[in-house]
Order: C-alpha cells, then sequence, then structure tokens
C-alpha cells in the first residue's frame, strides 16, 4: 500500500482511499468502488482510532489490555468484581492470561485479589479506587476525541451512521460467531497481545 516511486529514506506513503480503491479496481475489476470506500476508511479510521487511543492510555500509564479489564469490572457494576473466569470469559481470553494480566494489574494498584466472603475458596478481583480513577480519566479523554471526530455530523447524521455500523457488526457477528473476541492467547505470551 506503499508507492513504489518513493525516494530512498523518505516516510512510506499510504495512498489515499481513493487511488487505494482505483489499485483495487484496476486488479479487480468485480470490486464495488462504493463498498470498497466505505470499508477501507472504516478500517483506517479504526487503526487511527487505536494509535490515538493508545496515546491516551499510556498517557495514563496503563495499556489498552489493563483498560479492557477495567471496563470489564465497571461493567459488572458496583462493587466492580468479578471471579478471574468470569473476567477471563468476558474479555475472551484464557485463565492463564487473565491471571498474568491481574498479576500486572494488581502490583500497579489498579486491581486487589480477595477471598470471596462466602466462598473462601473462590477468589474475586476488584476494582481499586485507582483503577476507576484510571477508567474515569480515559473515558473523558475518549470523549473528547470522538467528538472531535463526529464535530461535522449532525444529530441525524449521526443516528444514521450509528443504525448503519450497528447493522454492519450484528451481521459479522451473526455470520461469523467467533468474531466477537478472542478466546486464545495467539502471542503465546500470555496477555492475548
Amino acid at each position: 500500500m506503499t508507492e513504489s516511486s518513493q525516494e530512498p529514506g523518505q516516510e512510506p506513503h499510504e495512498l489515499a482511499i481513493s487511488e487505494q480503491v482505483a489499485v483495487y479496481q484496476r486488479e479487480f475489476p468485480n470490486v464495488d468502488p462504493q463498498v470498497e470506500t466505505i470499508v477501507s476508511t472504516l478500517s483506517r479510521l479504526v487503526r487511527r482510532m487505536t494509535v490515538s487511543y493508545g496515546r491516551h492510555l499510556n498517557d495514563l500509564g496503563i495499556s489498552s489490555a489493563d483498560w479492557e479489564v477495567l471496563k470489564a469490572l465497571i461493567v459488572a457494576g458496583a462493587p466492580y468484581r468479578l471471579g478471574p473466569g468470569e473476567l477471563a470469559k468476558r474479555i475472551g481470553l484464557t485463565p492463564a492470561a487473565m491471571t498474568h494480566r491481574v498479576d500486572r494489574m494488581a502490583t500497579a494498584g489498579l486491581v486487589t485479589r480477595s477471598r470471596d466472603e462466602s466462598n473462601r475458596v473462590r477468589v474475586n478481583i476488584e476494582l481499586t479506587e485507582l483503577g476507576r480513577e484510571k477508567w474515569l480519566e480515559s473515558m473523558r479523554m475518549a470523549a473528547v476525541f470522538e467528538e472531535s471526530l463526529l464535530q461535522d455530523a449532525g444529530p441525524e447524521e449521526r443516528s444514521e451512521l450509528a443504525g448503519a455500523l450497528d447493522r454492519m457488526l450484528r451481521r459479522v457477528e451473526d455470520s461469523q460467531p467467533d468474531a466477537h473476541g478472542r478466546n486464545e492467547d495467539p502471542t503465546g505470551d500470555g496477555d492475548g497481545h
């Protein structure tokens, strides 16, 4: 996806979406340029957003992997506590990968481990005040960034876009049941990343 006419030592140049689609049409004439423009733009937007979110989280001293755990605990609701097996299932990790992640986060003070009062064999992972503060700050940063992304879209356009994207997501999830998240640790490092 870089131009071959690039000078030595120059930064790689990513083709404009329209140029990329033109190349695809040249090489594969059956491609629908409108569909390819939408899909290529979404793909590039997701990459750019992922980089931006990563920078925000890095500024807060947490990783995207940490954020996934914080989010799962927030979604569980007060008292923001889950067993490690349930937490792993919600995030789409193996129990071993979840253990590794929780170890790091407990050391950083983002979560704690404690015995369940009703079943002393069971361990709970619970959000700390620091973990909650980091999650809330990440949400504030994301809200500003996301609002800037959609600044040109009015309420009706935002509603239409949200509906179309939701339908696309459901179609992928319905046709590919494994598209919901990771169930394995592809890196082998126990972290899923």
